[in-house]
């Protein structure tokens, strides 16, 4: 039999670790002498620790480890739980590249004005239920006459808005254009509603965005297209759709160009390597 400091030098787990894997009975001692308490092990649990220091490594938990080791000879039940944290492992490398490329990325950009002014982040848009009108203008300026044609062909419909309150304007067009522009604005709704003349009611599946909070006028919008142009570059994503300006506080909220909010988002993807 083995004493506890020589088991911990021929399994390199400290004495430590040995009484606590005791406790949690994960690697429980062949014998414990009943008057001094001195655990004693065997050459032949040693394997077992070993295993256990494989798992560690491979970063289960210990309540994981004891599942484990307690079906370690089922082939199929051990394949079970390597696949399952082979998965977790591949999408935390994958975060840790993600964090990786960011600082590196705003690692260079130090002493650029834009850097941190228009800071941008990839997230998605949760699916919405939307009250929908699209038509074309004459220009962007004129987007408010939309809006009016909403509120007009809604205001008898009792309509509720949505939590969180998402009012915002997609822009159709393939790229930007003088005039005779195509928009859609979008305020996100609960209830059902009848559709009106213009205005239709519909479900708007979740989006993928490189996004970028302005707080100010809309002058600065081209400081923020800049920026998520350069993530999109820098961190390996294609444009993906229809550009959209989420409205957080709008001109209808706050007349002071200083007050007003918008996100600014453009649908993106992962890039396909070659």
């Amino acid at each position: 039999m083995l004493k506890i400091g020589d088991f911990s030098k021929l399994s390199r787990l400290s004495i430590r670790m040995l009484r606590h894997y005791d406790e949690i009975g994960l690697l429980v001692p062949e014998r414990v002498d009943k008057h001094t308490s001195y655990r004693f092990y065997s050459a032949g649990q040693l394997s077992l620790a070993n295993r256990i220091q494989a798992l560690r490594d491979m970063g289960f938990s210990l309540s994981a480890i004891k599942e484990i080791t307690s079906v370690y000879s089922d082939s199929d039940s051990l394949k079970k739980y390597l696949k399952i944290q082979h998965s977790q492992a591949k999408q935390e490398a994958e975060q840790a590249e993600r964090r990786l490329q960011l600082l590196e990325s705003a690692l260079g950009r130090i002493g650029d004005e834009n850097f941190m002014k228009h800071a941008v982040t990839a997230k998605e848009i949760p699916e919405r239920h939307v009250a929908s009108l699209r038509g074309v203008i004459p220009s962007y300026a004129d987007e408010s006459v939309l809006w009016e044609k909403m509120g007009d062909e809604t205001k008898g419909l009792g309509m509720q808005i949505a939590n969180p309150p998402l009012s915002l304007a997609v822009f159709h067009d393939e790229g930007y254009k003088e005039s005779d522009v195509d928009v859609e604005i979008q305020v996100s709704v609960s209830g059902e509603y009848i559709d009106t003349e213009n205005v239709r009611f519909r479900q708007i599946p979740a989006v993928f965005v490189a996004s970028c909070v302005v707080k100010g006028s809309y002058d600065q919008l081209p400081g923020a297209n800049e920026a998520i142009a350069i993530y999109v570059e820098e961190n390996h994503y294609d444009f993906d759709g229809a550009m959209f300006c989420i409205y957080h506080v709008s001109p209808g909220h706050d007349a002071n160009p200083d007050s007003w909010v918008t996100e600014v988002c453009f649908p993106v993807k992962k890039k396909l390597l070659p």
